[in-house]
């Protein structure tokens, strides 16, 4: 059996994992994941008791009990390439033996709902609604470095959605992913399912004009056309592709559900959200 390199998986001096700076105990079986380190305050904040609260860089954690379930909250900070760390960690945490750095004979499954903001694309995405990451296009490539990205992809979604764009051979492949049936029907009961595209950034990767032109502006008015078999894309926000596709290589459960703080259609935000996600994380809480 391999044994990981120290080099591949480091390991602190107190037993926690590098960036989570947390230990294998220390992690629940049911995460909840946001951007910010702030809201895992906030998510805390209803929790009965608390037996760990640590903080390393954005990696916030904080682990206790609500209603009798054991759940950790975790900001991952953001974008894409801080999700390939936080997801390998936590599979870790949970999978690795750190005595003898090998993988554990009995797989642990983890149960993962990322709570996050996003702007919705469509006229039924209205601030303040809660979007479901159903599907999710990952504009971010982090998928395509790891073996098997095609036996989990949504591949003729993939070509569909190349096609109508005409993607550009100088962005990273897009890859789309399905979260899991099974959470997005029991999380996001009574919510708006839709197609979650995740950016590489937050300004031109989605199409915003600040001070420089973008390199194709029209990239987003043919991503609101979009139509595969029904399936139309609802919003954009930066984490929910790599975040299911990464769990499900690994054998977890994931998801994603937004609460729409901007609707780029209308032109339309609002930056004063805070009552809308703090209902959203007591939904989550109620039904992880």
């Amino acid at each position: 059996m391999r044994i990981i390199p120290e080099s591949e998986l480091i390991i602190n001096s107190d037993g926690s994992i590098f960036h989570l700076n947390i230990r294998p105990e220390q992690l629940a079986d049911n995460i909840i994941l946001m951007g910010d380190p702030e809201r895992v305050n906030l998510t805390a904040s209803f929790f009965e008791s608390v037996e760990h609260d640590i903080q390393n860089r954005e990696f916030h954690s904080i682990t206790g009990a609500y209603k009798g379930k054991r759940i950790t909250a975790l900001s991952h900070g953001i974008g894409p390439d801080n999700m390939d760390i936080v997801v390998t960690e936590l599979d870790a945490l949970a999978n690795i033996d750190f005595n003898t750095r090998q993988v554990k004979s009995e797989f642990k499954q983890l149960t993962m709902v990322r709570v996050g903001t996003s702007g919705g694309l469509q006229p039924n995405c209205p601030i303040g609604s809660y979007v479901v990451a159903d599907k999710s296009i990952g504009f971010d490539g982090v998928l395509n470095y790891y073996e098997g990205r095609d036996n989990i992809a949504e591949l003729e979604f993939e070509k569909a959605f190349k096609k109508h764009v005409n993607w550009s051979p100088l962005h990273c492949s897009p890859y789309v992913v399905k979260a899991d049936d099974e959470l997005v029907k029991r999380i996001g009961e009574g919510m708006i399912k839709g197609v979650t595209i995740s950016a590489i950034g937050f300004y031109g990767p989605q199409g915003r004009y600040v001070r420089m032109p973008l390199a194709n502006p029209d990239l987003n008015s043919k991503i609101e056309t979009f139509d595969y078999k029904g399936d139309v894309i609802t919003n954009y926000e930066m984490e929910s592709a790599p975040l299911a596709g990464l769990s499900k290589l690994m054998g977890h459960k994931a998801m994603t559900v937004c609460t729409i703080i901007a609707n780029r259609q209308a032109g339309e935000s609002n930056s004063n959200y805070k009552g809308s996600i703090e209902d959203l994380i007591k939904t989550v809480l109620e039904r992880i």
